[in-house]
């Protein structure tokens, strides 16, 4: 299986895979109800020039009204390395990267490798 862990204080907390080997295991544990799946997103048909870059990331998430704790706590990562990567010492991996795009909602981040 093709399964991703993510981990918070160092113990997993999700587990991710494939939505067919998902449909598996639901079939192997008799449960013939899935929730059905989500619509995939619109692809853009132009790229988008204005889109905002992790240099940005400070403002965006301000501008929400989120503290840098509760978005830490919500990609699974410290505050202090959110404040890292708001700050440009550190750049994120594609997984936070992708965690990050989901709460500020910025579709072009979770296409970055």
């Amino acid at each position: 299986m093709d399964i991703q862990i993510i981990a918070r204080d160092g113990e997993p907390e999700y587990a991710v895979l494939p939505w067919a080997q998902y449909q598996a295991l639901l079939k192997a544990a008799g449960i013939n109800e899935a929730p059905s799946r989500p619509a995939p997103a619109p692809l853009a048909t132009s790229p988008d020039p204005i889109l905002p870059g992790l240099d940005q990331l400070r403002s965006l998430r301000e501008g929400k009204g989120i503290a840098i704790e509760a978005l830490a706590r919500t990609v699974g990562i410290s505050p202090s390395y959110l404040a890292m990567i708001e700050s440009g010492e550190r750049l994120p991996d594609a997984a936070i990267r992708r965690s990050l795009a989901w709460e500020l909602t910025v579709p072009g981040w979770r296409d970055e490798s």
